[in-house]
Protein backbone atom coordinates (compact mmCIF):
# COMPACT_ATOMS: atom_id res chain seq x y z
CA UNK A 1 0.00 0.00 0.00
CA UNK A 2 0.99 3.59 -0.99
CA UNK A 3 -0.23 6.76 0.06
CA UNK A 4 0.97 10.71 -0.84
CA UNK A 5 0.81 12.49 2.57
CA UNK A 6 1.06 16.54 2.73
CA UNK A 7 3.17 17.07 6.51
CA UNK A 8 1.58 19.30 8.96
CA UNK A 9 3.39 18.78 12.48
CA UNK A 10 5.80 21.44 13.09
CA UNK A 11 9.77 20.57 13.97
CA UNK A 12 9.84 17.68 11.81
CA UNK A 13 14.24 17.97 11.70
CA UNK A 14 14.00 17.85 15.37
CA UNK A 15 15.00 14.54 17.03
CA UNK A 16 11.16 13.94 18.71
CA UNK A 17 8.83 13.83 16.19
CA UNK A 18 11.58 12.00 14.00
CA UNK A 19 11.76 9.14 17.40
CA UNK A 20 7.93 9.39 17.26
CA UNK A 21 7.73 8.13 13.38
CA UNK A 22 9.99 5.59 14.21
CA UNK A 23 7.85 4.19 17.38
CA UNK A 24 4.73 4.03 15.38
CA UNK A 25 6.24 2.54 12.02
CA UNK A 26 7.90 0.24 14.92
CA UNK A 27 4.58 -0.93 16.36
CA UNK A 28 3.66 -2.36 13.10
CA UNK A 29 4.31 -6.18 11.34
CA UNK A 30 4.57 -4.73 7.92
CA UNK A 31 7.69 -3.17 6.14
CA UNK A 32 7.26 0.09 6.43
CA UNK A 33 9.53 3.17 4.05
CA UNK A 34 9.42 6.55 3.58
CA UNK A 35 10.32 8.02 0.25
CA UNK A 36 11.06 11.64 -0.74
CA UNK A 37 12.37 12.43 -4.77
CA UNK A 38 15.93 10.63 -4.60
CA UNK A 39 15.47 8.46 -1.26
CA UNK A 40 13.28 5.59 0.11
CA UNK A 41 14.22 4.94 3.82
CA UNK A 42 13.49 2.53 6.64
CA UNK A 43 10.57 4.17 8.29
CA UNK A 44 11.73 1.90 11.47
CA UNK A 45 15.29 3.37 10.89
CA UNK A 46 15.70 6.43 13.03
CA UNK A 47 19.24 7.20 11.47
CA UNK A 48 17.48 6.75 8.39
CA UNK A 49 14.70 8.82 9.10
CA UNK A 50 16.75 11.45 10.55
CA UNK A 51 18.18 11.72 6.72
CA UNK A 52 14.85 12.65 5.12
CA UNK A 53 14.73 16.73 4.83
CA UNK A 54 10.69 16.80 6.37
CA UNK A 55 9.29 20.02 6.19
CA UNK A 56 5.92 21.41 7.46
CA UNK A 57 3.98 21.70 4.41
CA UNK A 58 6.09 19.21 2.30
CA UNK A 59 5.03 15.71 0.71
CA UNK A 60 6.12 12.47 1.43
CA UNK A 61 5.54 9.16 0.41
CA UNK A 62 4.51 6.50 2.68
CA UNK A 63 5.00 2.69 1.80
CA UNK A 64 4.05 -0.52 3.78
CA UNK A 65 3.60 -4.26 2.71
CA UNK A 66 2.36 -6.80 4.80
CA UNK A 67 -0.43 -8.11 7.34
CA UNK A 68 -1.22 -4.61 8.79
CA UNK A 69 -0.16 -2.54 5.83
CA UNK A 70 -3.26 -0.82 5.84
CA UNK A 71 -3.13 0.51 9.23
CA UNK A 72 0.66 1.13 9.28
CA UNK A 73 -0.08 3.70 6.57
CA UNK A 74 -2.94 5.10 7.97
CA UNK A 75 -1.28 5.25 11.75
CA UNK A 76 1.72 7.36 10.20
CA UNK A 77 -0.59 9.61 8.03
CA UNK A 78 -2.65 10.17 10.93
CA UNK A 79 0.27 11.57 12.95
CA UNK A 80 2.00 13.86 9.99
CA UNK A 81 -1.22 15.14 9.45
CA UNK A 82 -1.46 16.50 12.44
CA UNK A 83 -4.37 14.19 13.95
CA UNK A 84 -4.08 13.29 17.97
Amino acid sequence: MEKEVKIMISDETEAHPVAMLVQIASKYDSSVYMEVPGKKVNAKSIMGMMSLDLKKGGLITVLAEGPDEAEAVQGIEAFLSGVK
